[in-house]
């Protein structure tokens, strides 16, 4: 066998020493991954990043240590001492950390580093959130990426709509809730989401509409109709915008609503509790005082009747 040339000998130990290397740095890495999941796992998060560093160094490839990495900079903030410099600065590493996670993971063929990769971009929101960094302009672009990726997930509609509400966008934080519905037309959460946002908006109308939404996709949630009622007598209650005419149709919806919830569970016991609040309200709006007494008397039997079935529900449980 021919003996290799100096300059071929030169690139075997090369190649040798390289491979050496990397088989050292790897285990390095392994180690120090090893330990600061131990120190993650215990809440030493300051020691934890020490070590995270320490297994990037040795291999920067490791792509999910950048997301603990910057998880464990994220714990050691406190939002009590915003404007310190040493403070700021954890906060700062972490988005730097989620950032490399999430591009480096986002696309990966492997799910799990995937889901990692997800959830670094969900951290990397939160931290341009109003209680850290509150930067609602940087958290939109990672949210629209967020919605690239899983076009099909609704909580990223969610999240947007969350960031432009909070920077007062009202428009495109209701377009963002309705894209949601588009995409997925038969949950209710959708339609939860979009009545929470109508509320704060003061909607009244739109608000039920999208309560009334959500029954039609689960026709047979008592819970549904349960919850349309009580926002009808909170706004015959508290309204005072409203005429007496107006107060009338509002009790008469709700109590449509409530016993539609309770056709579906007779004992349901806050249902019962509502319906007699509704016949309150509207024996105040009746002239007749024989009309007045039956619906205050049939209120009370319906406090009665919620009241038997807490004590029922609360004997089960002590038994």
């Amino acid at each position: 066998m021919r003996a290799l040339s100096g300059a071929s000998l030169t690139v075997v130990m090369l190649a040798l020493l390289a491979t050496g290397c990397s088989q050292i740095a790897t285990l390095q890495a392994a180690k120090a991954f090893k330990a600061a999941n131990q120190a993650y796992q215990q809440q030493d998060f300051k020691k934890a990043a020490e070590l995270y560093e320490e297994a990037l160094h040795a291999k920067p490839d490791l792509a999910t240590a950048y997301f603990f990495l910057g998880n464990s900079y994220d714990q050691q903030y406190r939002p009590g001492r915003r404007g310190e410099e040493a403070n700021d600065a954890l906060l700062t590493k972490a988005v730097e950390y989620y950032q490399k996670a999430a591009d480096a993971l986002g696309q990966s063929p492997n799910p799990d580093e995937k889901k990692v990769g997800k959830l670094a971009l969900e951290y990397l929101v939160a931290a341009y959130g109003v209680e850290k960094l509150n930067d609602p302009a940087k958290a939109e672009p990672v949210v629209q990426q967020m919605i690239r990726l899983a076009p099909g997930e609704t909580e990223n509609y969610f999240a947007l709509a969350k960031i432009y509400e909070d920077a007062g966008v009202y428009d495109e934080a209701e377009r963002m809730l309705q894209a949601a519905q588009q995409v997925r037309p038969n949950d209710p959460a959708v339609y939860m989401q979009l009545a929470g946002f109508y509320q704060r908006q003061t909607d009244f109308d739109k608000q039920i509409d999208a309560l009334n939404q959500r029954a039609k996709v689960e026709p047979n949630n008592p819970e549904a109709f349960f919850t349309i009622s009580t926002y009808y007598w909170d706004n015959a209650m508290r309204n005072a915008l409203l005429t007496e005419a107006d107060k009338r149709v509002q009790v008469e919806r709700g109590l449509e609503a409530v016993n539609m919830s309770l056709k579906i569970k007779s004992d349901y016991m806050e249902a019962l509790v509502y319906k007699g609040l509704l016949l309150r309200v509207q024996a105040t709006l009746e002239k007749d005082a024989g009309v007045q007494q039956r619906l205050l008397k049939e209120a009370t039997e319906l406090r009665d009747q919620a009241e038997e079935i807490k004590k029922k529900r609360q004997g089960g449980g002590a038994a």
